[in-house]
Formats: structure tokens, sequence, C-alpha cells
């Protein structure tokens, strides 16, 4: 009987993500592909250092109970590199005890085209280039930021962050406040409070997430001294009265988060550096450059946000 990938939570993950690969990369950039590929022979067995989505992949394998009936999350690795010298990367997952079994090799060409086949509901990724063309076949996909972070390895609850629009929601507040005044955004979303917003690129992920807390509330329930491995917050930069619509869509959607910070345009960083988060995800980079010093996180390049200003071409007079 095969194995039914379509009833798991499936986060597909790149190496870059997973691991620190800048000397690697350093050594692909300077030596060519056969220089690297002798570099990755002969440092085979030497662990691969932590990388950004490290303390969430970690975290989120620990969610898994010891039955197989216990088991909802499952982690693919999705790789440009070939099988040759992506062996030291499963000898590293193999070194920090992993339960990361299937994995994706396609030697240079864009691992993310195997994320439906894999029913994945994100994609982590160091590489820019494959997020970017990921979100633009409306595949969910991040591309984890550099960070100054070190990981708690006693602290075992997972503690997620997101935005809101642009990241649960899609942007179309976000498309009324860059083309208006905040005044202007007020009106808008107060007419519109009780009206849950669409679907942005990360909901799925978002609802796995969430039916993930509610299995260990189960287990709380259950078991009065089960302490539940997750919590979720949401920091966005909404306040009163844009608020509203906020809790509109989450109610909509049967979720009620651990945290929430309307923050009405005060740095995300101040209250995140206390509730400490293993992931954080934004759709602005602007957002993301500070909170990184202190948390992991990941930019999704959704929306408005990130679109490329359009050029202005001005006729010559003869």
């Amino acid at each position: 009987m095969g194995f039914n990938i379509q009833d798991k939570f499936v986060v597909a993950i790149a190496s870059s993500a997973l691991f620190d690969l800048s000397e690697s990369d350093e050594v692909f950039r300077n030596l060519g592909e056969e220089g690297y590929r002798k570099y990755q022979r002969e440092n085979e067995t030497n662990t691969l250092g932590k990388g950004v989505a490290f303390p969430l992949i970690k975290r989120l394998l620990k969610v898994n109970g010891s039955t197989p009936e216990d088991q909802p999350v499952e982690v693919v690795l999705l790789s440009r590199n070939d099988p040759d010298t992506g062996l030291r990367v499963l000898k590293s997952i193999e070194s920090y005890r992993l339960p990361i079994s299937r994995a994706v090799f396609v030697t240079g060409n864009n691992p993310f085209l195997y994320m439906e086949a894999f029913n994945a509901s994100l994609f982590l990724s160091g590489n820019p280039n494959d997020v970017k063309q990921a979100i633009e076949l409306g595949l969910p996909a991040g591309c984890v930021y550099p960070t100054d972070f070190v990981d708690d390895e006693e602290d075992e609850v997972l503690r997620l962050a997101f935005d809101f629009d642009g990241i649960i929601a899609d942007d179309s507040a976000e498309v009324v406040y860059q083309h208006g005044a905040i005044k202007l955004f007020h009106q808008h979303e107060r007419l519109k409070a009780g009206e849950p917003l669409p679907a942005g690129p990360l909901l799925r992920f978002f609802l796995e997430i969430s039916n993930l807390t509610k299995r260990e509330l189960q287990k709380k329930q259950a078991d009065p001294n089960y302490i539940p491995r997750i919590r979720i917050a949401i920091a966005t930069a909404r306040n009163a009265p844009a608020h509203e619509r906020v809790i509109a869509t989450l109610r909509k959607l049967d979720i009620i988060v651990d945290e929430a910070f309307f923050l009405g345009g005060i740095d995300k960083n101040r209250v995140l550096k206390i509730f400490k988060p293993h992931i954080f995800f934004d759709d602005q980079v602007g957002h993301i450059a500070d909170v990184a010093r202190i948390a992991p996180s990941v930019h999704v390049p959704f929306g408005v946000t990130n679109q490329e200003p359009k050029k202005t071409i001005r006729l010559q007079e003869n």
C-alpha cells in the first residue's frame, strides 16, 4: 500500500533554507560545478551548519507523535543539486536526526515545480529567483532572510508570526492604502469591516498550522499536564478601525490566534522580540530587515508592494 501524501501537512524546503550553504555557494561561484562537486565529496561527512528555517523545521517535526496515526507533518527536501552533490545535505539531515526521508534533486532545474506532486502547502528557499517564480505561478513560497537569531535549543514550543495583508489575506486592501491616504484606507476598511478578505498566498499553510494547534489543544484537554507545542501570532501594521476586518476574516476561517498585534506603523520588532517567533512571514522586505536581527524571517514577494515601479518613457522632441 502506497504512502498517502495527500493526507499530510507538507512543507517543502530547499537545502539553502534548512542549512547554512554560504561556504558551499562561494566554492561554486569561484570553482564552478566540478570544483563544487569535488568540494562536496571531500566534505561529505562534515555536517552543514543550521540555516534560517532550521528552528521551524525541527520543532514542526516534533509535533508528530510516536504512532502513525499521530504523524500529520511531513517535510520534503526540494534541491537544485544533483544526487551526487546533494548527498552531503542528506547526511547532514541524518546527523541532526531530523525525520526527513523524502527528497527531490533536479540538477539545476526549478525544484518548486514538484510542490503539487508532494501536496506541499509551502516552499522555503534561500534562492530569491526560485521563490519569485513560484509566487508568479501561484505557488505558496517564501525566501529566508539572513538573520542574527540564536536558537534556544531547550525551548520546544514552536512560535510562528504572520503579517496579515499579502500573507494570510490578499493585498486588495493594501492596494487601496498604496494609492491613497491613510484616511481613505480607514474609510474603505470601515465600510467593509464585516467582509472577510480574499485568500492570500500563504492561507493554506496558515490553515494547516491552525489545524495543528487544534490537535495540540485536544491533547491538552485529554491530558492537563500536556504543554501545546505551537503558538500563533499576527503582527500587522493595521490599527483601529481597520482591525475589524482582520477579525472578520479569522472568524470566517474559524481560527483563534494566540496573540495579535495591531501596530499602526510601530516597528514590528518591538513586539516580536518579546513573542520570539521561530519564523516570521511578511511581504515587505522593509519590515523583515529589522525583525531578522532578532528572529528567523521569510519574505513572500507577493502583491503590489513587490511590483517593480513602471518606467516612464519620455519621447525626445525633434
